[in-house]
């Protein structure tokens, strides 16, 4: 897998990428990071990358001509797809997280301010995709969380890709609780049934505790998983 990352401030994409699972992932090329700034294509010699909105109103418009050239620079591979990082986009579930995964490639761009240029979305015309109902300062920690989730999904970022298909809303249902030593911390005793090494009852107790758990934190979750049972 291979990341472009259109932003302002590829340090702040740069620098997560270098801890943790992450940073092993990279290292051992389960997927590659690129970042490209913006400001590197613009004709203004002052680096500027906004101006104020035609018709008025507040804030600054991220403009046309240093995006639109910054992703023309982009070398795209043949299955790669675009993403622009928005509150008006598709919501980024675990479904979205699969579909994406199936690229080799793909392109991200970051907003800041109060958005992109219209004629931007026209003539990139990029999937727009949102982490949620809530509007952040720029579109870099939505392209942290994209990055994230879908690198999960490839072989080779974490130790078992088991893990990744245990995790919360892999099934629809929230994850299960888990437990770790002592057996005893504080009176708080880890379920026999864990220790018995009965993986059929294991099992079943992890299922159990699932659709309790989606059905008392997640009604809406627990709702859709008994209709797509039946």
């Amino acid at each position: 897998m291979r990341f472009d990352v259109l932003t302002l401030f590829p340090e702040f994409i740069e620098s997560y990428c270098n801890f943790s699972i992450m940073k092993r992932a990279k290292e051992g090329e389960v997927f590659t990071l690129n970042t490209v700034n913006p400001r590197d294509f613009t004709e203004d010699k002052h680096k500027k990358v906004d101006d104020t909105p035609y018709g008025g109103g507040a804030g600054m418009v991220l403009m046309p001509q240093p995006f639109v050239d910054a992703y023309e620079s982009v070398e795209k591979l043949d299955n790669y797809i675009t993403v622009m990082l928005s509150p008006q986009g598709e919501p980024l579930t675990e479904n979205l997280v699969l579909d994406l995964a199936k690229y080799d490639q793909i392109i991200m761009l970051c907003g800041h301010y109060e958005g992109f240029d219209e004629r931007i979305r026209e003539i990139i015309k990029p999937k727009e995709v949102s982490i949620g109902d809530f509007v952040l300062t720029g579109g870099e920690l939505p392209a942290l969380c994209l990055i994230d989730s879908v690198s999960r999904k490839i072989d080779g970022t974490l130790g078992k890709i088991e893990s990744a298909e245990d995790d919360s809303f892999s099934n629809g249902l929230l994850e299960y609780p888990q437990y770790t030593r002592p057996r005893d911390f504080r009176g708080y005793k880890v379920p026999e049934v864990l220790l018995n090494g009965n993986h059929k009852e294991i099992n079943e107790f992890r299922n159990a505790a699932q659709i309790e758990r989606t059905k008392q934190r997640r009604p809406d979750l627990y709702e859709k998983y008994l209709k797509d049972s039946i």
